[in-house]
């Protein structure tokens, strides 16, 4: 498993909630927040935070739960808006569906960060054709399999061990012993467990 360093557990006391970056400890006792549910750093009165800071906060909350730069969020933004429905929602969606979150979903990987190094070193599968974007948007109907040298499976296969008690999204179907999974529908808002207020990023952007 690829070592992330502790400065993500100060991140997160930072913002005030869990952004997931470390896995399977996350949902542990041993997640940062857990045991010390405060910002890092001397301790001093905090300061008051204007409508641009808390909007400009949960954008980048979000940017960082699902390891986008600027210029992938701003894309990922725009499609979103074409889209009909609400864009906030339609924004979560969209990240919700990139392949390597659903990597992380199937519980075929440590973290995100895990999972976007599989698929971009090759070992991800979609529909039987590899596919290194971390980024790619599944669709319902797609298969997705893990493939590589043993070493590799048996990273992903300790991956299925150590996730075995995370639920499985309504959207996926879940084929563990074979290092497989299968999108059978678009996920939904209600799919989406990170605590994000979806709003504040639209009002934000469209300025």
């Amino acid at each position: 498993m690829a070592r992330i360093s502790n400065n993500v557990c100060k991140l997160c006391r930072r913002e005030g909630v869990k952004l997931f970056l470390k896995g399977q400890r996350c949902f542990s006792e041993k997640c940062g927040v857990n045991r010390r549910n405060y910002p890092p750093g001397q301790h001093t009165r905090p300061k008051k935070t204007t409508d641009y800071g808390t909007q400009l906060r949960e954008k980048q909350k979000v940017k960082r739960i699902y390891g986008m730069l600027e210029s992938q969020f701003q894309n990922f933004f725009t499609l979103a808006q074409r889209q009909k429905g609400n864009t906030g929602e339609n924004l979560l969606v969209l990240m919700e569906r990139r392949l390597d979150n659903v990597l992380l979903s199937l519980g075929l990987a440590f973290s995100r960060f895990d999972a976007r190094q599989m698929v971009a070193h090759g070992h991800v599968y979609v529909n039987n054709r590899r596919l290194d974007i971390p980024s790619y948007l599944v669709r319902p109907g797609d298969e997705i399999s893990v493939r590589g040298s043993d070493k590799l499976k048996k990273k992903a296969t300790e991956a299925v061990e150590m996730n075995k008690g995370r639920p499985l999204p309504a959207w996926l179907e879940a084929a563990p012993g074979e290092l497989k999974g299968k999108v059978i529908q678009l996920p939904k808002r209600e799919d989406v467990t990170v605590e994000v207020n979806e709003q504040l990023i639209v009002e934000l952007c469209s300025k």
